[in-house]
């Protein structure tokens, strides 16, 4: 048995024997506050029986008829004590002004009513404790809402002691205005138990879990855009539909890294959230962000590079460079090359003519770390930017051909074209003045961060 139910098992026989108490007692004494609290302890039998029997349906796993679970068990449960605990009220509030109105009964108080009233206080006291902190743990609606009515008990059980203490000192009239009291509390638990869980079988959207998730997604960056977020509650579980855009250019693997971010911030900030995220390209305005998407849509094709866009004699033309699967024939790479250039024209209007250079994608190369003397490299580094670079290694690849790796650490606030430029001049200088380095490539990062 699962802690939920065998708290609400505690609760159902805890019920029982207040019922018994209170009714016994308050027949016994003439006292209406305490049969109205009986009355009230045998809604409260009735909705910890109901919360038992939810739970046990809430438990169940999703299955084909019921794929979001059956946590809604716990708010049907909780529903219909409302119903019972408003009907229970308004008896007690006729009961009570009928006394007040008319002749007062009198109140036979004693030592065993006052002895019973004091247990009531201990049990009633207890179960409400238990009962809300297993609900806090478990996150259970239906538990918080047995701990809230066990707390208006043990209150109409104070407002009950009262009136009998008056009774006891000659007021008659005590006990009814403490039943009334109990009435007012049924009430007004009653109201807000409906209002609750009628929000919630309603699917009305869960503001404190929808403000969490929005701030959650908002906090992740701009790179990422909120585009649509819907949110349901079953049981203890929160439900999101997400639909978030990125860049156009992102490959399938980013969108999916997006997505996945995304899941993992809401389980964060919603433990054990159920959350469906779908992707969608934000619009590019730039002609080369159109044409480059157009581009990447275009099937079999792997890799766009070198976009450029030339205006001529009143023409806009437009070159890149594309990388197709190296086993393509000559054929279809060129019917891909078609297709991609009647895509990027029909997507960027403005653009009269495309020019697409084919390349196959190159296989991934075996290479190894080498020592290699070249101190020309370091010093060349220092020349152009001031300091030694952050970082230097060579590598030897299976076709014998060396490749210099360095890192330049720059001024952060300097202009990206300022940056490359300075790479490239790094580059150049290093092919002239070592032939035998085949390749180099540079990276360049703003001197504050820490290198890995």
């Amino acid at each position: 048995m699962s802690p939920q139910r065998r708290a609400a098992l505690l609760s159902v026989l805890a019920a029982v024997a207040l019922v018994v108490m209170k009714l016994v007692v308050g027949i016994t004494a003439h006292s209406l506050g305490l049969i109205s609290e009986a009355i009230h302890s045998g809604t409260d039998l009735v909705a910890a029986l109901l919360t038992f029997l939810a739970l046990g349906v809430a438990d169940r796993p999703a299955d084909v008829q019921h794929q979001y679970g059956h946590g809604r068990a716990e708010n049907l449960a909780a529903l219909a004590e409302a119903a019972f605990l408003a009907i229970a009220s308004i008896y007690i509030a006729v009961q009570a002004i009928d006394r007040l109105s008319g002749v007062h009964h009198p109140v036979h108080t004693g030592w065993a009513v006052f002895s019973v009233v004091g247990v009531v206080l201990i049990v009633d006291s207890s179960r409400a404790i238990v009962s809300w902190r297993t609900a806090q743990k478990y996150k259970s609606d239906a538990l918080a809402s047995n701990a809230l009515h066990f707390a208006s008990d043990f209150a109409g059980t104070l407002a009950v002691l009262a009136g009998l203490i008056l009774s006891s000192q000659g007021h008659p009239s005590g006990d009814s205005y403490a039943a009334l009291f109990v009435a007012v509390l049924v009430l007004g638990a009653a109201a807000q138990l409906i209002r609750h869980n009628v929000d919630v079988l309603m699917d009305r959207s869960p503001a404190d879990a929808e403000a969490a998730a929005r701030n959650a997604i908002s906090a992740l960056g701009p790179g990422l855009q909120l585009k649509r977020l819907r949110m349901r509650r079953s049981g203890t579980r929160q439900f999101a539909d997400v639909v978030i855009g990125v860049s156009s250019l992102a490959a399938v693997g980013q969108g999916h890294a997006a997505a996945d971010l995304v899941e993992r911030t809401l389980e964060d900030v919603l433990p054990g959230s159920d959350v469906v995220v779908h992707v969608e390209p934000l619009p590019e305005t730039s002609v080369w962000e159109r044409a480059h998407a157009a581009a990447l849509a275009v099937p079999r094709v792997r890799e766009v590079h070198n976009v450029a866009l030339y205006e001529i004699d009143g023409r806009s033309e437009l070159s890149l460079h594309v990388k197709l699967p190296a086993d393509l024939t000559l054929d279809h790479a060129h019917e891909v090359a078609d297709s991609l250039e009647r895509t990027i024209r029909v997507a960027v209007p403005e653009v009269d003519i495309v020019h697409s250079h084919i390349e196959p994608i190159a296989p991934p190369l075996e290479a190894h770390e080498i020592d290699f003397a070249a101190p020309e490299v370091a010093r060349i580094v220092e020349e152009v930017t001031g300091q030694p670079p952050r970082e230097l290694r060579f590598i030897r690849s299976d076709d014998g051909e060396i490749v210099a790796w360095l890192t330049l650490g720059l001024d952060g606030d300097m202009a990206l074209r300022q940056a490359h430029r300075e790479a490239s001049e790094i580059e150049e200088r290093i092919r002239r003045e070592r032939p035998d380095i085949g390749d180099v490539v540079v990276h360049t990062e703003p001197d504050r961060m820490e290198l890995p």
